[in-house]
């Protein structure tokens, strides 16, 4: 077909920069599509890898992914009101498109990373409207944008990758403080405390570079810098080179750990890290700010029980645990937890169903007394995602939130929301 011939030479041209993208692509081209005409219930993605082209790109070095993650959240009890309809339905779309340089043009260990995001609706949010939470009963809400491109990431692997180095427009979180179990609001928790340790200011999609080492096969260092005053709509140029130039420094080390089980390994991660933010910062009751902002945190996910001896398969218990620390005299909430369980694969015939439960707890700080009348707030999610077919999971959830804004005249509220995430 005529538009898929002219996608994949397009992309291909894009991504590869060079005449030999052009070869590749003609290739590619003049194969016959390889995606087979699936039952809806059996494709990994809902145009079944966009009729045939993506098994052509990846034959040129190329990924594609796209895919749509909805939201309806409702509080159903106290918080800040129960009515609002304002801010219930959110959603957001991500286009993401990763290149083999080296199989591309010949850059030996070079690789790209493109990611897009845009997102609807731009109106007062339900924590703004209904719950007041700090934390965000929905992580994924990002507001009205048409098409952000928020990352553009090289990846240079050295030395038979003993080094790893990324430079671009990236997102910090997605390297440091990670976690197998809750890392992921499209498809895991939702609640920002059970994303991200409220304690790490990441900067959004920034301008940055992070350099990791792999001293062993289970030992890592990694250490990164971003621009701490970016923002993800822009390009990053404007805040990291002009005016007051501020930047995000962090540092981690974490071992990859298998505990013996008679069903084979049990994978595990435990990782601490270091951050530094040299912005001027004060909690909300100081007037006067303070430089040089620094913290450090602790994150761990282990494996407990695994259903069977398949390494390919990850059915079975999983139990994840977070804490960080933060001055108190820069930041309002001073110390954070969280810890949690996930078992995939609970419900016989139901393999790839995952349930998750997790409490986090953002702790104020102590001079922050007349901004939060209560000394913390704490989150409870209880989420279940069903594969209905390999490109569809569906979510419900349930949040319970003691104390949401640190205000002991708000009453404890509880959200009930349902998420659909389709890859097309």
């Amino acid at each position: 077909m005529a538009y898929r011939d002219a996608l994949l030479v397009s992309l291909a041209l894009v991504l590869g920069l060079g005449a030999s993208a052009r070869a590749s692509a003609d290739a590619v081209v003049n194969e016959p599509a390889s995606g087979e005409e699936l039952n809806w219930t059996e494709r990994e993605t809902l145009t079944n890898g966009f009729w045939g082209l993506s098994d052509s790109l990846a034959d040129a070095g190329i990924e594609v992914a796209f895919g749509s993650t909805n939201v309806y959240q409702v509080n159903v009890k106290n918080g800040l009101g129960t009515h609002q309809k304002s801010g219930r339905f959110a959603g957001s779309y991500d286009l993401e498109i990763a290149a083999d340089l080296e199989k591309l043009c010949g850059l030996a260990g070079l690789g790209l990373f493109v990611h897009t995001e845009g997102g609807w609706p731009d109106t007062v949010g339900i924590d703004e409207a209904m719950v007041g939470s700090v934390s965000g009963v929905n992580a994924d809400a990002g507001g009205n944008r048409t098409l952000d491109v928020v990352e553009v990431v090289f990846e240079w692997s050295l030395l038979d990758d003993f080094l790893t180095v990324m430079v671009g427009k990236m997102d910090m979180a997605g390297v440091f403080d990670a976690s197998e179990y809750a890392n992921d609001e499209a498809a895991q928790f939702i609640n920002g405390a059970l994303v991200n340790n409220m304690t790490i200011p990441l900067p959004d999609y920034c301008l940055g570079a992070v350099v990791s080492a792999h001293l062993t096969e289970s030992w890592y260092l990694a250490a990164g810098v971003g621009d701490a005053q970016a923002d993800g709509r822009e390009t990053g140029f404007r805040t990291a080179l002009h005016g007051e130039d501020y930047f995000f420094y962090a540092a981690e080390t974490g071992v990859a750990t298998e505990l013996d089980s008679d069903q084979g390994p049990l994978p595990g991660n435990y990782r601490a890290g270091l951050w530094y933010d040299p912005q001027p910062k004060a909690n909300s009751d100081r007037s006067a700010e303070t430089r040089d902002d620094l913290g450090f945190y602790f994150s761990v996910d282990q494996m407990l029980i695994k259903e069977n001896d398949d390494p390919e398969d990850s059915q079975g218990l999983g139990v994840f645990a977070r804490y960080g620390y933060a001055d108190e005299k820069r930041n309002d909430i001073g110390s954070f937890w969280s810890v949690g369980v996930q078992y995939q694969g609970l419900l016989d015939g139901r393999d790839d169903d995952v349930l998750g439960l997790g409490y986090a707890q953002s702790i104020f700080s102590d001079g922050a007394d007349s901004t939060f009348t209560a000394n913390h707030e704490s989150v409870l999610e209880l989420y279940y995602s069903a594969q209905i077919a390999p490109w569809i999971a569906v979510s419900p959830s349930i949040q319970y939130l003691a104390n949401p804004g640190g205000d002991r005249d708000v009453s404890n509220a509880v959200v009930a929301g349902v998420r659909a995430q389709v890859a097309f």
